[in-house]
């Protein structure tokens, strides 16, 4: 059983940053494209970023392109979210995936995730 563990979220003002941390012991992440996803209250989960298994690719959705960052270090088994300027629209857990196939930006290209971590922005 793969085990993705998310870290790094909590409650910050709109205008800071966090840094999201996705890691595992298991699977070695260095072998596939990873993505972060979030869902908030009663909305489907969406598509946040992905990066390819080099780092050399990243993709964003437009809602947070210039403000998140993703990022990779493959020796370390992790992928990290930075995401700056945040504003309330933000707030949603956040989950990390292993890409499987398939489209980057759909969840169901994925095909193990971690718990979330939850991330609040307050206004």
């Amino acid at each position: 059983q793969v085990q993705l563990v998310e870290s790094g979220g909590g409650l910050v003002q709109a205008g800071g940053s966090l840094r999201l941390s996705c890691a595992t012991s298991v699977r070695t992440l260095s072998n596939y494209a990873m993505g972060w996803f979030r869902q908030a209250p009663g909305k489907e989960r969406e598509f946040v970023a992905a990066i390819t298994w080099s780092g050399g690719n990243t993709y964003y959705a437009d809602s947070v392109k210039g403000r998140f960052t993703i990022s990779r270090d493959n020796a370390k088994n992790t992928v990290y979210l930075q995401m700056n300027s945040l504003k309330p629209e933000d707030t949603a857990v956040y989950y990390c995936g292993s890409h499987y196939s398939g489209s980057y930006y759909l969840s169901p290209s994925y095909d193990y995730w971690g718990q979330g971590t939850q991330v609040t922005v307050s206004s």
